[in-house]
């Protein structure tokens, strides 16, 4: 079973100048991060983990039956936005939910904040079918991540 874990965003990491040249993580904060990821690859259970930079580095694309909007600004609700993400690979909801519960605050101690968990589907969540096959061709040929 995979999970994501979501790191939420914060005002602070949105604003003007918290880029990686302006923005400098609490050393702590980074450390136990740093701390978490390894113990977690120790375990065989990290698949992949990276921060995802403010929003205004990035854009949305809006769908209206066909036509598509480009909304290329910063969002505006923080709270509502993803900063980072680690994906595991675990053998219960209950182990995810144990390795979330150590999950180290992301803004610091004390600070408040949350993460958010998901399981990704896979494919053999799916009815088989045409399409499930050419997803299962895709992951074979390690194109996707999904099994």
């Amino acid at each position: 079973m995979r999970y994501m874990i979501l790191v939420k965003s914060t005002p602070a990491f949105e604003a003007e100048g918290a880029t990686p040249g302006g923005f400098r993580p609490d050393p702590t904060v980074f450390a136990e991060m740093a701390a978490f990821h390894e113990e977690l690859a120790r375990a065989g259970m990290l698949l992949d983990a990276s921060g995802l930079k403010p929003s205004r580095a990035g854009w949305r694309v809006r769908y209206d039956g066909e036509r598509r909007t480009v909304i290329d600004d910063p969002f505006t609700e923080a709270k509502e936005l993803i900063a980072g993400y680690t994906l595991i690979q675990v053998a219960s909801r209950e182990e995810a939910m144990e390795w979330a519960r150590r999950f180290p605050n992301p803004v610091g101690p004390g600070q408040p904040a949350e993460i958010e968990v998901r399981q990704l589907f896979e494919l053999d969540d799916f009815t088989p079918s045409a399409e499930v096959e050419r997803f299962r061709e895709l992951a074979a040929s390690k194109s996707i991540g999904s099994k």
